[in-house]
């Protein structure tokens, strides 16, 4: 027999794990500036994994999820979740490295930049999360919506995948241009600093917009990675420990794939797929039920997919993708 504990008590674990070793990150480990080695990017992503995984079995054996659900449906949603959100963050890393190289950070500010664009994606993703959840409780339609964005968002990342190599544009993102045209910007060396004074004036440095930057774009990636959390759970602690685990694990997986990540130049089509499979499941249900409300259908037809099977469906996905990558390498 499962030993359930409150629900708080998981939920102060799971803050204390986070609060510590941003603390500790920051304030001990990375105090001072310095460049991420491989092995160390490596040590940190299994570290992470480790810790997330060991936060899903947590949920298997002491957490009671509400409603019908079983531990072992929090503990599956949990994981394709954490798979999902990793994959997702597959493009993120992308776009991060393309804005860094652009303004040209130097590799020992890399950590910095990093650890402050974590931050925020920790509180964007609460703030989303919460939205989320109040609008799926105003009604199933909500999970509707979600599932035609994803299937949009899949088809489009399948069919018109083109990234552009020359890195963004700085003088089209919008909050970039609102801070240049509203705040003090200096273009004097940043020495890892966000702010400068002179003159008894305020000024912001080249590492300020590169996190604003980076914010900005997290902001967009989140209108991807919420809706495709919902379509595996409505269960907020499953989406969101899940979702901050992956986003913790970040930092480490950009140093170990940021000279080798255009070799998984098919994962993004697995990815693809993956959003248009979480998107028809969020679909499936109303289709099935509405051909079987008008006996269109027969009653004893399944209404919704598994929460196993949506893990086997994604790690297939994930995972082939991955695999044909490196037998079949990239043309250029």
């Amino acid at each position: 027999m499962l030993l359930f504990i409150p629900e708080y008590w998981l939920w102060g674990l799971f803050s204390a794990v986070i609060i510590t070793f941003l603390i500790f990150d920051l304030g001990i480990i990375h105090k001072n500036p310095k460049v991420i080695t491989f092995q160390a990017a490596v040590n940190q992503s299994i570290f992470w994994i480790a810790i997330a995984l060991s936060f899903c079995l947590i949920l298997y054996f002491y957490y009671e999820p509400p409603g019908k659900l079983t531990s072992t449906d929090a503990a599956v949603s949990y994981l394709t979740a954490y798979l999902i959100e990793k994959a997702l963050s597959m493009d993120n890393i992308f776009v991060i490295l393309l804005i860094l190289r652009t303004f040209k950070i130097e590799e020992e500010y890399h950590h910095e930049v990093l650890f402050w664009g974590v931050l925020g994606a920790i509180v964007m993703r609460l703030i989303f999360i919460l939205l989320g959840k109040f609008f799926v409780s105003q009604g199933e339609f909500v999970l509707w919506i979600f599932g035609a964005i994803l299937v949009y968002t899949g088809f489009k990342m399948l069919f018109f995948n083109h990234k552009q190599e020359e890195g963004p544009d700085p003088e089209k993102n919008l909050i970039l241009r609102f801070a240049r045209s509203y705040l003090r910007i200096t273009g004097e060396p940043h020495k890892g600093k966000l702010i400068l004074f002179k003159e008894g004036k305020l000024y912001f440095t080249k590492l300020f917009l590169v996190i604003l930057l980076i914010e900005s774009t997290d902001l967009i990636f989140a209108i991807d990675s919420i809706p495709a959390a919902f379509s595996v759970s409505t269960d907020i602690m499953v989406l969101y420990t899940s979702n901050i685990f992956a986003v913790m694990g970040l930092r480490a997986m950009f140093f170990v794939l940021s000279n080798i990540i255009h070799k998984f130049h098919l994962l993004s089509y697995g990815l693809s797929l993956v959003l248009l499979f979480i998107g028809g499941k969020m679909l499936y249900t109303p289709l099935i039920e509405g051909l079987q409300h008008f006996n269109i259908l027969n009653q004893n037809v399944e209404t919704h997919i598994s929460p196993v099977i949506s893990l086997i469906i994604t790690l297939t996905l994930l995972g082939g993708a991955i695999i044909l990558s490196i037998l079949i390498p990239p043309k250029n």
